[in-house]
């Protein structure tokens, strides 16, 4: 049976984010991930963690300047010494809060319409910075996913197919180098999602689910969950399935579609 995170970034915003874990353990969730921890001491979210009983999935590495347009900094050329400061800080998190998955964001595209020679450039450093932060990882048993994003919620942004994302992956040549398997993003950029999946698993770190188009609950729109988990469970996985979705309305209301699955990773 899948295991599922609560994504605290999207999920639980009727609350303040560190009360958050309290809601999600309430609801019968055994895990979280967000996007970002930066803004609270390491140690004030273990305690949340600690004291629900709830284990870390996920989270990404520093971006750059969010706030200020920017969505990662792994491919951005001149920018490869932050990037490494990033892995660090990102690193120091990981063993307070005991995942072992860190998402690392690659970034945006430089300029309106960037020729071959910036992707090339671009492909460069981000494969250069890849291998430096699997490598970090490493050291500490740490898995790096890199995601697919798609071109309608996150325009410009470097990566946006699974078959390249794997590409990627093989070329570095890292063995805890993995791609996050966003299955909202993929069905907006790709579809036939069962056959990549089944293509792919051996290649996949990370998974998320959304619904499609709307990002809401995975009850509604045009992907057939049920099905879904019951093929990546069939296909072996074993990770957690992160819920990074917008509710409809309240949170907890809208959780009807996990009903089944609770209990199966406590």
């Amino acid at each position: 049976m899948p295991r599922f995170a609560a994504n605290l970034t999207m999920m639980y915003n009727e609350y303040a984010f560190l009360d958050r874990f309290a809601a999600a353990a309430r609801d019968g969730f055994n895990a979280v991930e967000f996007l970002f921890p930066y803004e609270f001491r390491a140690g004030e979210l273990k305690a949340r963690l600690d004291a629900h009983g709830l284990t870390q999935a996920l989270f990404n590495a520093p971006p750059g300047d969010w706030h200020g347009g920017e969505r990662g900094l792994a491919s951005l050329p001149g920018r490869e010494d932050e990037f490494r400061r990033s892995i660090d800080t990102a690193l120091e998190y990981t063993r307070v809060l005991g995942n072992r998955k860190l998402h690392v964001m690659a970034g945006l595209l430089a300029g309106d319409q960037p020729g071959e020679t910036q992707r090339k450039k671009q492909r460069d450093v981000y494969l250069s910075n890849l291998a430096y932060a699997a490598r970090a990882a490493q050291a500490e048993q740490i898995t790096v996913v890199i995601e697919p994003i798609n071109t309608r919620d996150m325009p410009g942004y470097f990566l946006n197919r699974q078959d390249d994302a794997q590409a990627i992956c093989a070329e570095v040549g890292a063995p805890n180098l993995k791609v996050q398997f966003d299955c909202y993003h993929c069905q907006i950029v790709e579809g036939d999602l069962a056959m990549k999946l089944k293509r792919d698993m051996a290649g996949i770190g990370h998974i998320q689910v959304a619904g499609v188009p709307e990002r809401h609950e995975p009850d509604i729109g045009e992907l057939n969950y049920p099905y879904l988990f019951d093929l990546i469970d069939a296909l072996g996985y074993d990770g957690y399935i992160g819920c990074e979705y917008r509710p409809r309305a309240g949170t907890s209301a809208g959780l009807g579609w996990l009903r089944p699955y609770l209990g199966t990773g406590r």
